[in-house]
């Protein structure tokens, strides 16, 4: 009765300060993003106004986020960072937390938003038409090109949030990114995400969250198929066994 009582009392604060933080903070941030990408220096931008956007959203929640395994994501490193999708939530996290200069593979249709999309694009996101792998593909190539070391390009291998936790079968396309440009793939887990917001919810509630970085997978000697699957099982492991 009491946790019923308090899970509807929050909706109340999420729906009347939250949500409209939300969207005011993303506004700003997405505005200070395309200034100082513009005037100052994009990958500066993307970092310090990224990193603060997830932190901000996440400790007004708010969620506890624990990180295990920080020593596998190297600075200087870039990456093919591969993690499991659970809640909208992953995204707070993993920005906020997770210490690269992360670029987004986003469909194209998502430059049409207005300031977001202008946002993602002065900071470095990568804008793809997935119905065209070959452009999907330069696209990524090009950006890599441009970029700085200690890049995470970032993928939901799933290729969509699980709606019971259950890790979800992988899709291929990050791995063969990984083999192509001969990255490393990061593995990450996480874990409590989906307690907080669950997919197609838009009910949050407190909750805490762990981060599980796992030692990099390297592409060499493996073909695709391999890669996934050491790649899933590196995330599975961190997962309560039921959901592997």
């Amino acid at each position: 009765m009491m946790k019923a009582a308090s899970f509807w009392l929050y909706q109340v604060y999420a729906w009347l300060i939250y949500y409209p933080l939300v969207i005011v903070l993303t506004l700003l941030f997405s505005t200070l993003t395309i200034i100082f990408a513009t005037l100052v220096n994009p990958e500066w931008a993307s970092r310090v106004f990224a990193v603060t956007w997830a932190k901000t959203l996440a400790y007004l929640s708010p969620v506890w986020v624990t990180v295990e395994g920080a020593e596998h994501a190297h600075q200087g490193q870039s990456y093919v960072v591969a993690i499991n999708h659970q809640s909208m939530y992953d995204i707070l996290v993993v920005y906020g937390w997770l210490r690269l200069d992360l670029k987004w593979v986003i469909k194209k249709e998502l430059r049409k938003v207005p300031g977001i999309g202008l946002g993602c694009e002065k900071a470095g996101h990568i804008f793809v038409d997935r119905r065209n792998p070959k452009q999907a593909s330069k696209a990524i190539r090009d950006a890599l090109a441009r970029l700085s070391d200690g890049v995470g390009i970032l993928f939901f291998p799933e290729g969509t949030r699980s709606l019971d936790g259950h890790l979800l079968k992988f899709k291929k396309g990050a791995f063969f990114l990984a083999k192509e440009q001969g990255l490393p793939v990061l593995p990450v887990t996480l874990i409590g995400t989906r307690d907080v917001l669950p997919a197609r919810s838009l009910k949050p509630f407190p909750g805490a969250i762990r981060m599980v970085i796992h030692p990099p997978i390297e592409p060499e000697g493996k073909d695709v198929d391999q890669l996934l699957e050491e790649t899933r099982s590196a995330i599975g492991s961190a997962m309560p066994a039921g959901l592997r």
